[in-house]
């Protein structure tokens, strides 16, 4: 499997409380997987995508080396490294997860607990992967993220998603001009407003508060569900948290 590196040169792999959606402030064991099939242009782990050789905008502007924020570990070593936690809640999330779902597959055999999945939802899993896990986030990204349609929606692949009753649904917002596409691609997948979680586009802690009224109004007026980013408050942007 290819997990992010910590800056020691451990795996990003940590033990904290989930900082959004529907399970925020639950105990969770985090393993990050390093790639992406996307390249957001505000994403919070670029550095599992941005690499050097490669055409890919970032806000930050910083491009990382695949030799140093990749680390290769079979599923039997971060098996052992989970084990050093009590926790049994775990959170497999990246870049995007789904691209490594067979050394997903041969983890959660070895991990007795339950298992949450933060996806782009680009990509969907087998029934075998769905029938281990037991719950979805899926973040679908509007055109802010900086790529083009056909790149970021896969409306065949979100259509199978809305199906799925262990399905949330996140949205990154960052202007109130984005609600409109927010709701047509709502209405043309068939998402469950009950579902669907409006969270502040924010990489720190001061953005955080600057949007957050507003999308919460939007929320609360449209039927959704307004998620915070708890980790962000309490630690700020750092990796491992």
């Amino acid at each position: 499997m290819k997990l992010a590196r910590m800056p020691d040169g451990s795996p990003e792999i940590f033990h904290t409380l989930q900082g959004e959606g529907r399970n925020t402030g639950k105990p969770s064991v985090f393993i990050r997987s390093s790639l992406c099939n996307l390249h957001c242009r505000w994403c919070d782990t670029p550095y599992t995508w941005n690499w050097e050789d490669t055409p890919f905008e970032h806000e930050s502007e910083r491009k990382y080396s695949r030799e140093t924020e990749i680390l290769e570990l079979t599923a039997k070593d971060v098996a052992r490294e989970v084990s050093r936690f009590t926790c049994s809640h775990y959170v497999l999330t990246g870049g995007e997860p789904l691209l490594q779902e067979k050394g997903w597959l041969e983890l959660i055999t070895l991990l007795p607990g339950s298992f949450e999945v933060e996806t782009n939802g680009t990509l969907f899993p087998s029934e075998t992967f769905l029938a281990k896990v037991n719950q979805i986030n899926v973040s679908p990204k509007l055109s802010h993220a900086g790529m083009p349609e056909e790149k970021r929606i896969n409306r065949d692949a979100l259509s199978a998603f809305a199906e799925l009753e262990m399905a949330d649904w996140k949205f990154v917002i960052e202007n109130r001009s984005e609600y409109e596409e927010l709701q047509q691609l709502i209405d043309d997948i068939g998402i469950a407003a009950d579902r669907v979680f409006l969270m502040p586009k924010a990489s720190t802690v001061e953005e955080l508060n600057q949007r957050q009224n507003w999308v919460a109004d939007l929320a609360r007026e449209q039927g959704f569900r307004y998620s915070d980013r708890l980790h962000l408050r309490l630690h700020g942007a750092k990796r491992g948290t």
